[in-house]
């Protein structure tokens, strides 16, 4: 799932879940080689249809029919193609039927498995959006160059996000997400620079 900050330019991120009105997750694992894309929690009925729980913000485009995903067994095992033949949301899961996987009997060993992408089969975003794992682990320096430390997590509260800052003492520093904060977001260069208020340090 992006991120947006009101009256800024929109900021997404998916480091590994989502944060916020405008970052975008889809959660990193296995190594950070596969994205994950919905967690295998059941089966349902017994002609095959696994109830899946999403792990991406986007169901619409992963479980659309036709979508080639990876299925990672439950035993870690290496995670082999699977296409999605039918999807349709049931509450607060998926219900997703997969292509040759007709009967409960060929499903039932995948409970706890997960479904997954490559990294690299990221779903574009909007200039100026980000996914939370391409925010963690960058440096947060101020409007002046000073360098603060290097964001380890990020949080919702129910005001605003805010992005966790290991400092090198091992203290802690939290930069709530506004645009009165939060000045630019480089990427490429794994920079973010932070104006800080009174009190924050």
């Amino acid at each position: 799932m992006p991120f947006r900050l009101p009256g800024f330019r929109n900021l997404t991120v998916p480091a590994c879940r989502r944060i916020g009105r405008g970052f975008w997750k889809e959660a990193c694992g296995l190594a950070d080689k596969w994205l994950t894309v919905g967690k295998i929690i059941n089966t349902h009925g017994i002609r095959g249809e696994l109830k899946v729980w999403p792990h991406t913000d986007f169901p619409e485009v992963r479980f659309k029919a036709g979508s080639r995903l990876m299925l990672q067994p439950p035993d870690g095992g290496e995670p082999f193609g699977v296409e999605v033949q039918d999807a349709r949301p049931h509450k607060n899961v998926y219900l997703v039927k997969l292509k040759g996987f007709d009967n409960i009997n060929q499903v039932e060993k995948y409970k706890g498995g997960s479904l997954v992408v490559p990294d690299d089969d990221r779903v574009p975003l909007a200039e100026g959006e980000y996914y939370i794992r391409d925010i963690v682990g960058c440096s947060v320096v101020t409007e002046d160059g000073r360098e603060l430390g290097t964001i380890t997590d990020v949080l919702q509260p129910a005001a605003n996000d805010v992005w966790v800052v290991r400092l090198p003492a091992g203290r802690e520093l939290l930069i709530p997400v506004i645009d009165d904060v939060v000045l630019d977001v480089d990427v490429a260069r794994r920079t973010v620079k932070v104006r800080l208020l009174e009190g924050m340090l």
